[in-house]
């Protein structure tokens, strides 16, 4: 059975790597002018619990006296550009390796540059048969688009019900995998576990971690009905 697997959130705490991303710009902003690498960093997580992502960067130059696009463009590319400190979920370390060996996959949105950081970080290259970030094939190929599944069934001479897809987000994840005949699972973890779906966009089985997500692959491969 082919598995494939989405990475923020199911893998490892996405937040971990926005935090991350914070502690980076702010150490630009003490190298560059002397601000306390500390305060910088609980400021824009501050911001971030108050307002979302969208004006950390704005609001924090603003409030230690500087503003412009440059810096907010600055800011950014620091953001995308640095090395992660995150790790994957003790659960999903433990699980890749009792996998090993097996035709295992990561479908992932997010940009190109930011995805491939975050896959090198948390060392995934060398425990997965390939990585498809789906910026790399146009924005029209982001979830739910089917096109890297479509990728991954084709290399691997498969069927879809031969497929398995483990991801978090309701919104996008499962909706054209479940309609193409796809085993999906969705795993309650991170910002979208509370998440009520639309009708047709859940997974056709929930677990609350990826520990139970082996027993789940043992009944589908004795033929069990989801």
């Amino acid at each position: 059975m082919v598995i494939v697997f989405d990475l923020d959130d199911t893998l490892y705490d996405e937040r971990t790597y926005v935090e991350s991303g914070f502690r980076a710009v702010a150490a630009m902003g003490a190298e560059r002018f002397g601000w306390d690498a500390g305060k910088s960093f609980r400021f824009m997580v501050e911001v971030l619990e108050r307002e979302g992502r969208g004006a950390v960067f704005d609001r924090w130059l603003a409030a230690f006296g500087r503003s412009g696009r440059g810096l907010v463009r600055e800011c950014v590319r620091v953001y995308r550009h640095h090395e992660p400190d995150i790790r994957l979920y003790e659960e999903a370390d433990a699980l890749l390796d009792r996998l090993a060996g097996q035709p295992l996959y990561l479908v992932t949105d997010g940009h190109k540059v930011v995805q491939h950081r975050k896959v090198e970080a948390l060392g995934l290259q060398s425990r997965l048969r390939k990585v498809y970030i789906t910026s790399r094939y146009g924005a029209r190929h982001a979830k739910p688009s089917i096109h890297c599944f479509e990728l991954i069934r084709a290399r691997e001479r498969c069927q879809w019900d031969d497929m398995v897809y483990v991801g978090d987000n309701p919104a996008k994840d499962f909706v054209n995998l479940n309609r193409q005949g796809m085993h999906t699972v969705r795993v309650l973890t991170g910002c979208h576990r509370a998440v009520e779906a639309l009708p047709g966009h859940d997974a056709r089985r929930t677990i609350g971690s990826l520990r139970e997500l082996e027993s789940v692959l043992d009944e589908l491969k004795r033929g069990s009905k989801p």
